[in-house]
């Protein structure tokens, strides 16, 4: 028995602006206008840039948008706007110091937003997303993200494999 296959529904077209609030609206095919829509990805961490739900204000999805990079550059930039104004992940790009290899924990970091500290309350707050990727929880509730463990410098890895 051959397995059944599907195909995404195709999305129908739509047009992107924002309002006098700077609320992003979103305008369908029918010229019907949706206030305060909401990028929402559908696999933020593993594939950021594939499967993005255009939210409304109710909850509901109003369009479907199979990659980031079938939108028009205009349409592009405001979802990349309200994404990067929405989703507030670190890269940390180097562990600068912890002060105790028990938990909880003050790190110092680099990230590609530049220095910080954060209190690591206990080792779970460490998660592997994928063989050298790691999500780290702060105590504050900032979400640290690691893409690539060995791509970082000796000192960093030391550091944290005394954690892993």
């Amino acid at each position: 028995m051959k397995p059944l296959e599907f195909a995404p529904m195709p999305s129908k077209p739509f047009q992107l602006e924002r309002d006098a609030f700077g609320r992003l609206v979103l305008i369908d095919s029918n010229g019907q206008r949706h206030e305060g829509v909401a990028p929402v990805r559908a696999f933020p961490v593993a594939a950021p840039e594939e499967g993005l739900s255009l939210v409304g204000s109710d909850g509901h999805e109003l369009a479907w948008v199979a990659a980031l990079s079938d939108l028009p550059e205009p349409q592009r930039a405001l979802v990349d706007a309200e994404l990067a104004a929405r989703e507030f992940v670190p890269e940390i790009r180097r562990l600068v110091a912890v002060s105790t290899f028990s938990t909880p924990s003050i790190w110092t970091v680099e990230t590609d937003r530049g220095p910080t500290e954060f209190v690591l309350k206990t080792e779970e707050d460490i998660r592997r997303l994928s063989r050298n990727a790691l999500l780290i929880n702060s105590g504050e509730g900032v979400h640290f993200m690691v893409r690539d463990v060995k791509a970082m410098d000796r000192g960093s890895k030391r550091l944290l494999e005394r954690f892993l």
